[in-house]
């Protein structure tokens, strides 16, 4: 398996240019199976998990023409299946979404257990529920079984938790139910937004995209369309912190700024201050990397929630800029018990943090880092990159080791990194 050997310590410069947003590109893809006419997508990351979306459904029977690296269409004209390879899905929790549209189009799928990072336990409940609500039935013997006994018809739910992919799933079935279904406690991260927005270009009626209630008038049939995703938000997130510990001058071109706000506000409380230039984001060297304390001098908290919030995916990244700004801040990650299990990693390389329980962390700093000589392991694809930056950060030379982690979520993010000046290379096992 390949490793990353990277030598840290030295200021970056240049320009960035993110990937499509890897979260959307699943409903997007799934989108697809709703119709029996084209659907092109443009600015797709070619990056494993989405290649292995599309391995999924070309199995069920799509058409999967590849036009370039990042643009694909998929011409659903027939679907030969209703369970995705069990292998190729164990790979990924991406194709999850397949439920809603396979529920609408043809009426029943059956699943075995997803993959994904293992971050802890992350539940489908809220997937099936509101299944459930617009009509399907669910059994559960070993494998989901799900099937639409009548007809999907909408509905008016409540959703028990803001889930991303409970809400795309909820959205695949009910554009095409019978009536209209009203979505209480949705989700709104970028990527629900971008599934709306495709959706409605192929003929749904879906009304509060952004908010958390949506109103979805369901109708006859879809038809075929082309869109664009925007860039990763995620992957503008790593690049800012990257400059931030590594003292660089970055410019990330179509940034997505608009998406960025939240983010931007607790980089500013970490210290970093980039500056918007229209769809693009500056990063200007040598930021000042000082913990702002909160009203009274009190110890500030980074904490992640559901979207208009932190995003959890970011947590990782920033809290390997708090080890390198001056002063104390506590990280709360509130939705995954596992998500900090990293940490152990960047104490070895000279940070100070303190791991109050599998959901809390005190970090202290700054904290030269050192190189990790002996090699450390990407346990998920956001700790995989906030350990990349640590590297890139530290003195001396590291060795990353099951890198496939970061493939996942990243693509080709050595060549880009060379591209500003990183000293990194991918190595043979």
């Amino acid at each position: 398996m390949p490793e990353f050997v990277i030598e840290g310590g030295h200021p970056l410069t240049g320009t960035y240019t993110p990937s499509g947003n890897k979260n959307a590109a699943f409903p997007l893809i799934s989108a697809a199976l709703l119709t029996d006419e084209p659907v092109t997508l443009h600015n797709l990351p070619d990056i494993g998990d989405v290649r292995t979306m599309l391995e999924i459904m070309a199995d069920l029977g799509v058409d999967v023409t590849r036009h370039s690296a990042h643009s694909v269409t998929l011409h659903a004209k027939t679907i030969r299946k209703t369970m995705p390879d069990p292998l190729l899905f164990s790979q990924i929790r991406g194709a999850l979404v397949l439920m809603g549209s396979m529920l609408a189009r043809v009426g029943k799928i059956t699943l075995t257990a997803p993959g994904g990072d293992q971050i802890g336990r992350r539940r489908i409940d809220t997937h099936l529920l509101v299944l459930q609500a617009l009509g399907a039935k669910i059994d559960h013997n070993g494998e989901f079984i799900l099937s639409v006994p009548d007809k999907l018809r909408g509905t008016d739910h409540l959703l028990d938790e803001a889930s991303v992919t409970g809400t795309e799933n909820a959205l695949l079935a009910a554009v095409l139910a019978e009536g209209t279904t009203t979505l209480w406690n949705a989700a709104g991260e970028p990527h629900v937004q971008e599934l709306c927005l495709l959706l409605n270009k192929m003929g749904a009626r879906i009304e509060g995209i952004g908010s958390n209630v949506l109103t979805i008038h369901g109708v006859d049939r879809l038809h075929g369309a082309e869109f664009t995703l925007g860039a990763d938000y995620l992957e503008v997130g790593s690049i800012i912190s990257l400059a931030a510990v590594t003292h660089s001058e970055i410019l990330i071109k179509n940034a997505a700024p608009h998406h960025m706000r939240m983010p931007l506000l607790v980089f500013d409380k970490l210290g970093v201050n980039p500056e918007i230039r229209g769809e693009d984001i500056f990063i200007a060297a040598n930021q000042p990397l000082e913990i702002k304390p909160d009203i009274g001098g009190m110890i500030p908290k980074v904490e992640d929630a559901p979207w208009p919030a932190f995003p959890a995916d970011m947590m990782s990244v920033s809290l390997v800029v708090a080890t390198q700004a001056n002063g104390t801040v506590l990280f709360h990650e509130k939705m995954f018990e596992s998500r900090l299990y990293f940490v152990d990693k960047l104490i070895a390389m000279g940070a100070r943090i303190i791991l109050c329980d599998p959901h809390r962390a005190v970090v202290q700093g700054p904290s030269p880092l050192h190189a990790e000589r002996q090699g450390i392991s990407s346990p998920d694809i956001r700790a995989g990159m906030a350990l990349l930056l640590a590297a890139l950060a530290a003195e001396g030379t590291s060795t990353i080791r099951n890198i496939r982690q970061i493939d996942r979520g990243y693509e080709r993010i050595e060549e880009k990194l060379r591209q500003l000046g990183a000293r990194i290379k991918r190595v043979a096992d």
